[in-house]
């Protein structure tokens, strides 16, 4: 997979709400499958495997079998590519007028 159409799964992935939430549910430790259909009643199993698998998709999840659980681990390596392709760099321009508007303002 070429590294734009990399990015364009990654922001795909990222452009939903819940996929996003359950991204905050593993940042700290991995979750069973299982365990992620519980923090989201709001969805059926089938929901939760279609989310999972659009982040697995875009490698934001490593999911890992032991016995007949699938646990799904935080690949945070990709946000922090798409972070310091994107973000910093706009991050930065952002601050330098935003510092120059202040001079302007206080002179």
């Amino acid at each position: 997979m070429s590294s734009e159409s990399q990015e364009d799964a990654i922001f795909k992935a990222l452009a939903n709400g819940k996929r996003r939430q359950m991204l905050d549910a593993i940042r700290h430790a991995p979750l069973t499958t299982g365990a992620l259909c519980e923090k989201f009643p709001e969805m059926d199993r089938c929901t939760v495997m279609q989310h999972l698998k659009v982040l697995e998709d875009a490698d934001l999840i490593i999911p890992r079998r032991e016995g007949r659980e699938r646990w799904n681990h935080l690949n945070a390596l990709p946000i922090q590519a798409i972070h310091d392709r994107w973000i910093s760099q706009y991050a930065g321009h952002a601050m330098s007028v935003l510092s120059a508007l202040k001079g302007e303002l206080d002179g």
